[in-house]
């Protein structure tokens, strides 16, 4: 795994330069966390495609400031997109970063031939009550995280260093995030949504339970919805193999029948 900066932008990838025959998963974390949580994705994927995660600005080691609103974010990773020119993306999002995925899916439909919603929702109400902790005990937040996010049948005791590492975070900017996500609703935008979506939800989420991801389901036509079972918010870390696993295959789908219909395409146009 490699890490690099291009732009002020601070990311880590499987390998350096693509492969330009494969496709490319970015990986974009959530609210108040940074690249570090995809370390297993970009790492165990990244024989079968291109694999980024990226650290959004103002997180991990990106410069810049934070935004307050998910469009802001969304055009911040469609800049730096444009910077490492990556083979055909796929944009993969964890709740904010979930959030994130949906609205460049949306502006940029001929950008992606398909995207993967971890965790996430078309609509992200924040309870006041982490504002509160963001604002007046930050470490309270961060403690929190482990009760919040992770499910009580995760063994924390290995996962504990790097999720304390993905959860740094300055206080204005975790606010800012959790902002974003108060502020963000796409639901009656989804039908517009036609590349193939993998979502995954995970039956222990308290932040954005299972309901979540079968109403993003039932309402992007092409979707399918898949469950981790005894994971939490944090299933990608949680959960590893499993989520690879429900990631790889998925493609795997996608690509052959993208590959299928622009074959379709090509015999329409010749006759």
């Amino acid at each position: 795994m490699e890490k690099l900066k291009m732009g002020g932008i601070s990311f880590t990838c499987g390998r350096w330069p693509f492969d330009p025959e494969k496709s490319t998963l970015i990986f974009i974390h959530g609210a108040a966390s940074n690249n570090i949580f995809w370390n297993a994705q970009v790492e165990g994927l990244s024989e079968a495609f291109n694999t980024v995660a990226v650290d959004l600005p103002g997180h991990g080691a990106s410069a810049g400031q934070g935004k307050s609103d998910i469009a802001g974010y969304a055009d911040m990773v469609t800049e730096f997109m444009d910077v490492i020119q990556p083979p055909l993306p796929i944009p993969c999002g964890l709740s904010m970063g979930g959030a994130i995925t949906q609205r460049l899916i949306l502006d940029h439909p001929d950008r992606f031939s398909a995207g993967i919603l971890i965790n996430t929702g078309a609509r992200l109400k924040v309870t006041p009550l982490i504002f509160e902790l963001i604002e007046k005990k930050y470490a309270d937040f961060v403690k929190s995280i482990f009760s919040m996010a992770i499910s009580a049948k995760t063994d924390i005791k290995e996962l504990r260093p790097e999720i304390e590492a993905s959860t740094q975070c300055q206080p204005a900017i975790a606010s800012g995030d959790f902002r974003a996500c108060d502020g963000f609703d796409v639901t009656a935008e989804l039908v517009r949504i036609e590349i193939p979506i993998l979502v995954l939800a995970a039956t222990d989420d308290k932040l954005t339970p299972v309901k979540y991801g079968i109403f993003l389901s039932d309402n992007i036509k092409n979707a399918e919805l898949l469950t981790i079972r005894d994971a939490g918010h944090f299933s990608p870390m949680e959960k590893p193999h499993e989520v690879n696993r429900a990631i790889y295959d998925f493609l795997n789908r996608a690509i052959i029948q993208t590959v299928h219909m622009k074959e379709k395409d090509n015999r329409k146009n010749r006759n």
